[in-house]
């Protein structure tokens, strides 16, 4: 069985996902690199080992997640098809069982809001761990002066936080915003998509999306 371990200590996988952020940085995106697939590894593990699910299930959901950016390699346009594909060779070459290679594939196949669709329980995952993934520390831009708008939205994140209410019917997205760099206003802008992707997601695993900022319930 190949392990969310053995993905991880890949040396190839390194190799690539260090150039599929080298290319992001290139076009001024904010960091895609080993910290923010490990955070969503982490949540999309927590979400589904707070619903209940087997173990197995929990590891590919860290696979995918580990894997799902990948495809900015290629092109950041339909990054989500291409890293699908390039997912599938890493995978079969590790010598994955076709079932957990076409989970992992169609879960990463499905992630972006242009044109994905939470297909089973590790893309609903993996779907709501990338999104929720707003931080400071993902700006790379060093001169607030020349900032746009996704920086000037994760510049002003000062706190987030995922969690899954003790009940299980209800998934919250927690962020505290600093309003004088960024209002809220510019993170619908940008992430409206995002969030009612998450929604989706939620309801994919039998539960309520709640976004909330600055202690006011806005989805």
């Amino acid at each position: 069985m190949v392990t969310y371990q053995d993905v991880f200590e890949n040396s190839d996988i390194k190799e690539y996902i260090k150039a599929q952020d080298l290319s992001l940085v290139a076009l001024g995106y904010t960091e895609h690199s080993f910290a923010h697939v490990g955070k969503v590894a982490h949540n999309a593990a927590y979400i589904l080992e707070t619903l209940g699910y087997d173990s197995h299930t929990v590891e590919l959901a860290k696979i995918a997640s580990h894997l799902h950016d990948i495809g900015n390699l290629v092109n950041r346009i339909d990054h989500s098809q291409s890293g699908a594909v390039m997912a599938f060779r890493l995978l079969d070459k590790m010598g994955m069982e076709p079932f957990d290679i076409a989970t992992v594939v169609s879960a990463i196949g499905n992630h972006d809001e242009g044109t994905g669709v939470a297909v089973n329980e590790v893309a609903a995952a993996l779907i709501i761990a990338d999104k929720s993934d707003v931080r400071r520390s993902r700006v790379r831009n060093n001169d607030v002066r020349n900032f746009d708008i996704h920086d000037r939205v994760n510049f002003s994140v000062e706190d987030s936080s995922l969690s899954i209410s003790d009940n299980k019917k209800y998934v919250t997205l927690e962020l505290k915003i600093d309003t004088s760099i960024s209002p809220i206003m510019d993170y619908f802008e940008i992430f409206l998509g995002r969030m009612l992707m998450c929604r989706k997601a939620a309801q994919k695993l039998g539960l309520e999306f709640i976004l909330r900022i600055n202690d006011q319930q806005l989805i």
